[in-house]
C-alpha cells in the first residue's frame, strides 16, 4: 500500500471547521450532504469530491484552496512550480506601464501566430512548454499594443492572458487565474470584441463553480449572454453562447436545479447543430461531442451516478477531440465509476486520463481524491494503484 499522508482534503476540512468553532453535525446541517458522509470524508474513508469540497469551502466562508491544498507541495518542489509561474506573474502585472523601447519584440504576424500556438499547446496539455513560453508573448504583445495598438493586437494580447488563467488554473493557482481574466477582460474592452468580453464571463462563471456559488455563476453566464447582443447569426457568437450554455448547465446542476441545467444542454446542442465542429474556434472545444460530455457531467453533478455511466459508456470520442478534454472525461468518469464502487474500472479510467494527459492529471484535485477514495476502497491496493498513488503524489 502507499504510504498515507495525514495531510489530505478531509483532515484540512477537520481542522479549519474546528478553527470556525464547528462540530461535525453544525457543518453537516450547513451543507447539502449527510453527517455521515462527512465524518467520512474527514477520517479519509471517503474521497472529497469537488463539489462537496466546495459546498465546505462556501459552508466556511474560506477559499476552497485552503481545503484543497493547492498548489500541491509535492508539485511545486518535484516539478519546480514555483520558479515557472513566477515570471507569467511579473509579465501580467506589469501590464499598465506602456511602451519600452528597451524592449525587442517579434513581428505583429509572428506575435499573433505564437498566441495562437500558446492556445493549441494548452489544448494539448503541454502545459510546461505553454508556461514557459508564455511570458515573453505576454511582455512583446503588451508593449506592441501599446506602441501601436490595433484590434488584430489588443485580440492577441487577450488570447495570451486567456492562456494564462488556463495555465494557472490547470496547475492550481487560482489566485493568479483571476487576475489573468482581469487582465483578459482590459484587453478585450480594447479590442472591441463581445466575443472575448463573453469568453471572460464564462470563465468567471467557472472560477465560482469551484467556488460553490452557483448563483453567481449563473449570474455571469447570463450577463455573457447579454454581452453578445442580440445578432446571434455569426458563428463565432452562436460558439461562444453555446459555450456559455454548457457552463450553465454544470452550475445549474450543482445547484440542484435540474430543469434549467436541461435547458442549457438543449440550447448548447441547438447551437452546435447550427456551427458543427468549432473546436478550434477561440479554442473552446464547442461541438456535439463536448454538449455530450457536458450532459454526462450534468448527470454526475446531480448524484445521478447511473444515468451518468450509461452516457459515458455511450459517448466516443473522435480523434479530433482535444487532449485536455479527453483527460477532462476520464477524469468524470472514473469518479463516477469510484461512486458506484467499480474500483477496478476507475482505476482503468484514471489511468487512461494519465496516458492522455499526465501534466492535467497530476495536478486535477478530483484526480487526486479519486486515487484516494480508490486506495481506501481496495483492502490490498494492485501494483498499478500504488504506482499512480506515488506518481500522484500521495
Amino acid at each position: 500500500m502507499p504510504k498515507q499522508s495525514g495531510d489530505h482534503t478531509g483532515t484540512r476540512i477537520q481542522e479549519q471547521r474546528r478553527l470556525a468553532g464547528l462540530t461535525q453535525r453544525v457543518l453537516a446541517d450547513r451543507i447539502p450532504y449527510s453527517y455521515s458522509w462527512l465524518t467520512q470524508v474527514e477520517c479519509g474513508a471517503r474521497p472529497a469530491s469537488v463539489d462537496f469540497t466546495a459546498a465546505v469551502a462556501r459552508a466556511l466562508r474560506i477559499d476552497v484552496t485552503v481545503l484543497t491544498g493547492q498548489p500541491y507541495v509535492t508539485q511545486l518542489q518535484e516539478d519546480r512550480l514555483a520558479e515557472l509561474v513566477r515570471p507569467i506573474r511579473e509579465a501580467m502585472d506589469l501590464y499598465d506601464l506602456g511602451d519600452d523601447p528597451l524592449v525587442t519584440t517579434r513581428s505583429v504576424t509572428e506575435l499573433i501566430a505564437a498566441a495562437e500556438e500558446l492556445c493549441a499547446r494548452v489544448r494539448a496539455t503541454r502545459l510546461h512548454a505553454a508556461a514557459a513560453a508564455l511570458p515573453d508573448v505576454i511582455t512583446e504583445l503588451t508593449v506592441l499594443c501599446w506602441r501601436a495598438p490595433t484590434t488584430e493586437l489588443w485580440q492577441a494580447l487577450a488570447s495570451a492572458y486567456r492562456t494564462a488563467h488556463d495555465i494557472t488554473v490547470k496547475l492550481g493557482f487560482y489566485d493568479l487565474a483571476t487576475v489573468a481574466l482581469d487582465r483578459l477582460g482590459w484587453a478585450a474592452e480594447r479590442a472591441g470584441d463581445p466575443c472575448l468580453a463573453a469568453m471572460r464571463q464564462y470563465f468567471r462563471g467557472l472560477v465560482y463553480f469551484r467556488e460553490g456559488e452557483y448563483s453567481i455563476g449563473l449570474r455571469l453566464v447570463r450577463s455573457g449572454h447579454g454581452l453578445l447582443g442580440a445578432d446571434g447569426s455569426s458563428r463565432a457568437v452562436l460558439t461562444v453562447a453555446g459555450q456559455l450554455h454548457l457552463g450553465g448547465s454544470v452550475l445549474a446542476a450543482r445547484a440542484g436545479e435540474a430543469d434549467l441545467a436541461a435547458e442549457h444542454i438543449a440550447q448548447a446542442r441547438e447551437h452546435a447543430e447550427r456551427v458543427g465542429d468549432a473546436s478550434k474556434l477561440h479554442w473552446l472545444n464547442f461541438s456535439l461531442v463536448n454538449v455530450s460530455l457536458h450532459e454526462m457531467s450534468v448527470a454526475m453533478e446531480l448524484r445521478r451516478y447511473d444515468e451518468a455511466l450509461r452516457q459515458a459508456k455511450a459517448i466516443r470520442l473522435p480523434a479530433t477531440v482535444a487532449t485536455s478534454r479527453r483527460a477532462h472525461f476520464y477524469i468524470d468518469r472514473a469518479r463516477v465509476e469510484l461512486e458506484l464502487g467499480r474500483g477496478e474500472a476507475s482505476l482503468k479510467s484514471m489511468m487512461a486520463a494519465r496516458r492522455s494527459a499526465p501534466e492535467q492529471t497530476r495536478y486535477h484535485p478530483g484526480a487526486r481524491e479519486t486515487i484516494r477514495g480508490l486506495v481506501h476502497l481496495s483492502r490490498r491496493a494492485p501494483e498499478p494503484l500504488r504506482a499512480m498513488a506515488t506518481w500522484i503524489g500521495m
